[in-house]
């Protein structure tokens, strides 16, 4: 199913606009739709997701066969993991839909109201964002998580999907728009652009006056693109360069199992581990069994000078390993002096990401708490939980490294604005 059939020539400009036009209508109408509407049509597409499971599946087969046919262009590894849909991870988008439908309803949220000496009454009302555009790679469980989020949120949704996941996203939204169509919600509250071709991405960050907001979700190339070309505001999802940080006062059998789960539990999400710092007092203790459990899952080491004199196996490291994303199965290992080195390693090196310490010296979680600078900061706990889903939100968008509107996991609130109220009684200003 197709939302507005795409051009038979490729005019690509008046095809976005006519999309931007109908969620534009469309972002009024669920704007005021109630909590019970929204709910209600979300429990309807969870259930036509199962219904249509099939279906999807068959969909996603087409694009993975694709992904690994032509030997010029490849996917990896971790980009094929990503790709994959299997009747769990459709169960587990069912089941966020549901999730989703449970949390609270933040739009007509008044919050922080003051009463002013002259009798005036100010406060802040939550309101949807309007028409949101979410560009996104690889992973077609993004099409439901956006739509279903901004949904809940009260926006209307353009979704352009990566083009090796063209199949899965054109099923995914068919199931939706069936769910949709008993509840009486307009179908372009949520639209996928079905042409794979890349002048839909130029044209959709070029209309502001259709879309308020644009949020870009892949590779590091996407989105300096997006933030470089578009006239629309900008929510950016960059690259997840995560740290653990094994610290001299840690326990190491948590440790070890701590930056294990980190790394290999997946490879492909941004929430994983891809640089290992493992204080000097104890890389006796953990690198040997940690290198062990890693070669046996595959996974490539890289690490400094003292990592390689405890595990002769590793390969060196090069400056730009400490930078990179690999989300596949290779990780960089440092050993540092103590908890001041891994911070500034932290701070040089990562994206501002995820990042984890594992200690049990109270003082040095504190600290490290407070100075790294990461829209998710954790103690005692794997990057890979850098996630909406755990963090309670129901879904996530993409998790922000911006400082500005919204930074970490953005679900509904991040998808939403305030705006001021002002409540008088005839009050005329002297």
């Amino acid at each position: 199913m197709q939302n507005t059939a795409a051009p038979s020539q490729p005019d690509i400009t008046a095809y976005m606009r006519r999309l931007g036009q109908a969620a534009r209508v469309a972002a009024v109408q669920i704007g005021n739709a109630t909590t019970a509407e929204k709910n209600a049509a979300l429990e309807a597409i969870a259930q036509s997701l199962l219904d249509n499971a099939a279906n999807i599946l068959a969909a996603n087969e087409k694009d993975l066969r694709a992904a690994t046919r032509d030997p010029r262009n490849p996917l990896s590894a971790a980009m094929v993991e990503r790709l994959t849909l299997t009747p769990e991870r459709i169960t587990a988008m069912a089941d966020g839909c549901r999730q989703v439908a449970q949390l609270p309803d933040l739009i007509g949220e008044i919050t922080d109201m003051t009463y002013q000496p002259n009798g005036l009454h100010i406060g802040k009302m939550r309101v949807p964002l309007g028409v949101i555009g979410i560009i996104y790679e690889s992973r077609p469980n993004v099409t439901m998580d956006a739509a279903i989020l901004c949904l809940k949120a009260g926006n209307a949704a353009i979704l352009r999907g990566g083009s090796e996941a063209i199949h899965s996203n054109l099923a995914i939204a068919a199931a939706l728009h069936s769910g949709l169509q008993p509840t009486g919600l307009p179908s372009a509250v949520v639209q996928l652009v079905d042409t794979t071709e890349r002048a839909a991405v130029g044209a959709l960050i070029q209309m502001p006056e259709y879309v308020d907001i644009v949020v870009p979700r892949g590779g590091k190339g996407l989105i300096e693109r997006i933030s470089r070309e578009a006239s629309v505001p900008v929510l950016r999802h960059l690259d997840g360069v995560c740290h653990v940080y094994i610290d001299a006062d840690a326990d190491c059998a948590k440790a070890i199992e701590v930056a294990y789960n980190a790394k290999a539990r997946r490879y492909g999400i941004c929430g994983a581990m891809e640089t290992l710092l493992v204080a000097e007092a104890v890389a006796e203790a953990v690198l040997p069994e940690l290198s062990r459990r890693y070669f046996a899952r595959g996974i490539e080491l890289r690490g400094c000078d003292k990592s390689r004199n405890l595990v002769a196996r590793m390969k060196a490291a090069t400056e730009e390993d400490w930078r990179t994303e690999y989300l596949d199965a290779i990780l960089a290992v440092r050993v540092v002096h103590g908890l001041q080195q891994a911070i500034d390693h932290i701070n040089e090196y990562g994206s501002h990401h995820t990042d984890s310490i594992i200690t049990e010296n109270l003082a040095h979680s504190r600290e490290f708490l407070r100075r790294v600078d990461s829209s998710s900061v954790m103690v005692n706990a794997s990057t890979q939980f850098a996630d909406g889903f755990e963090y309670g939100l129901g879904a996530e968008i993409g998790i922000s490294t911006d400082k500005l509107h919204a930074r970490g996991p953005v679900g509904l609130q991040g998808l939403t604005c305030q705006k001021y109220i002002v409540l008088g009684d005839g009050h005329i200003r002297p």
